[in-house]
């Protein structure tokens, strides 16, 4: 398996299981009473399923994200810019004719 797949692979399962733990506190602490709904509701599962779905896909993105940056090699060569400063051009006052053709309304 490439390395790339395997890597977006691992930071998925580790932004689910983040995921998980978060959902998991939510529903702990009683955030906006988000256990009694849970709980109390006929479909309160589903909404528990979808909390979870949907911040596990928002986690492993940020997840995989994060670990392509990190990836970044320092570099350590004395190639960038040399910070001078850009030319000011001076400003010319451009002359532009102007008609008058409208009709004065009626």
């Amino acid at each position: 398996m490439p390395k790339l797949v395997r890597l977006y692979i691992l930071q998925s399962l580790i932004g689910f299981a983040l995921a998980g733990v978060f959902t998991a506190l939510l529903l702990y602490f009683n955030v906006a009473n988000l256990w009694h709904l849970v709980t109390h509701v006929s479909m309160g599962w589903l909404a528990a399923l979808l909390l979870f779905t949907l911040n596990g896909i928002v986690f492993s993105g940020v997840q995989f994200g994060i670990a392509v940056m990190r990836m970044a090699e320092d570099r350590d060569d004395d190639t960038g810019g040399r910070r001078a400063p850009e030319p000011v051009l001076s400003e010319v006052l451009v002359p532009v004719p102007v008609r008058n053709d409208r009709r004065p309304p009626r």
